[in-house]
C-alpha cells in the first residue's frame, strides 16, 4: 500500500471517527424502535445553568438514555418555548421534557401541542396555569424568601436579576457544600424580571402526563405552592427533603422520577 494511500485511508478514519464523536445520540435512535428509549431534553431555571444538570445526565447516561441539556435564554416564557421547541424538533423519536424551576413554565409552553413530547417531568418547578406567572405563584402562598436575596442588574431589554453571591448558598443551594454552592453563585445566569413576570399560555400538563419532584426545604419556591400546583396538574409527586438546588443535591431522586415517566409512558404508547 503506498503512503499516500495509507495517508488517504488516515484521513477517513479520522473523519468517521469525528462524525461519531459529534452526532448526537438521539438522532441515531430509531423512531419506530420500540425499546429505543426516549431522549430526555433538561430545561434548566434561572439563577443557574445547564450544569447544574451534570449529575442527572451521567445517571441518566449510565441508564443507555440519550440527553441533551438545553440552554434557556432566560428572557421569556414564550421566547424561551420557541427555543426549547426548535431543539426537539432537531430530535429524532420522543422526548421527555424536565424542567426546573422556571424552567417548567418553558416546557409547559414548548410541549403543549406537540406529539415527540410523550412526558412531563417537573422538579422544583412552576406549572402554571393560563394567564398565571412565575412571580404570581411563588408569592400565592408563604415562605419564599428570594424576594431579599435578589439583587437588580441593567440589561439590554431591562432588569435583570440575580442572587447575591453571600446569599445563594442560604437561598438557593443549603444542602449543597458550601464550596460547590460559590461556584454555583459565581456561574449563576440572570433571568429578565419580564420572564418572571410573563403569563403563561395553554399548558402541556394539561394534555400530557406528568411528574413532579416537590423540595420540602425550598426557600425559593414554597413547598406549599409546588404542592398546589402539582395537585392541580395530577402529577404523580415525589417529595424530597432538599434545598431548590435538588438536581445538585439528590440527583438520584430526579433520575429515579424520570425513568419512572418513561416506563409509565413507554407501556402506555409505545
Amino acid at each position: 500500500m503506498s503512503t499516500h494511500h495509507r495517508r488517504g485511508l488516515a484521513v477517513i478514519a479520522a473523519a468517521v471517527a469525528a462524525a461519531v464523536t459529534v452526532l448526537p445520540a438521539a438522532a441515531t435512535a430509531d423512531a419506530g424502535d420500540r425499546t429505543a428509549k426516549p431522549t430526555v431534553i433538561l430545561e434548566h431555571g434561572a439563577f443557574a445553568d445547564g450544569s447544574s444538570w451534570n449529575q442527572v445526565v451521567a445517571g441518566l447516561r449510565r441508564d443507555g438514555y440519550p440527553v441533551v441539556a438545553a440552554a434557556n435564554p432566560l428572557r421569556g416564557v414564550a421566547s424561551d418555548a420557541a427555543a426549547l421547541r426548535g431543539l426537539i424538533d432537531h430530535v429524532d423519536g420522543p422526548v421527555i421534557l424536565v424542567g426546573h424551576s422556571y424552567g417548567g413554565s418553558v416546557i409547559s409552553a414548548a410541549g403543549a401541542g406537540n406529539s415527540k413530547v410523550k412526558a412531563l417531568v417537573y422538579v422544583a418547578a412552576f406549572l402554571p396555569e393560563a394567564g398565571e406567572s412565575a412571580l404570581g405563584l411563588s408569592t400565592k402562598f408563604p415562605g419564599s424568601t428570594l424576594p431579599g436575596a435578589l439583587e437588580t442588574v441593567t440589561g439590554p431589554d431591562g432588569p435583570e436579576l440575580y442572587i447575591r453571591q453571600d446569599a445563594f448558598h442560604r437561598q438557593f443551594a443549603a444542602d449543597v457544600p458550601a464550596r460547590e454552592a460559590a461556584l454555583m453563585a459565581a456561574t449563576q445566569r440572570p433571568v429578565a424580571q419580564a420572564a418572571l413576570e410573563e403569563q403563561a399560555t395553554a399548558p402541556a400538563w394539561r394534555e400530557k402526563p406528568s411528574w413532579d419532584v416537590i423540595t420540602t426545604k425550598d426557600l425559593n419556591i414554597p413547598v406549599a405552592a409546588q404542592r398546589f400546583m402539582a395537585k392541580r396538574a395530577k402529577a404523580h409527586v415525589t417529595e424530597a427533603a432538599a434545598s431548590h438546588a435538588v438536581t445538585v443535591s439528590h440527583p438520584g431522586v430526579v433520575v429515579d422520577v424520570i425513568e419512572t415517566a418513561d416506563r409509565a409512558t413507554r407501556t402506555r404508547t409505545r
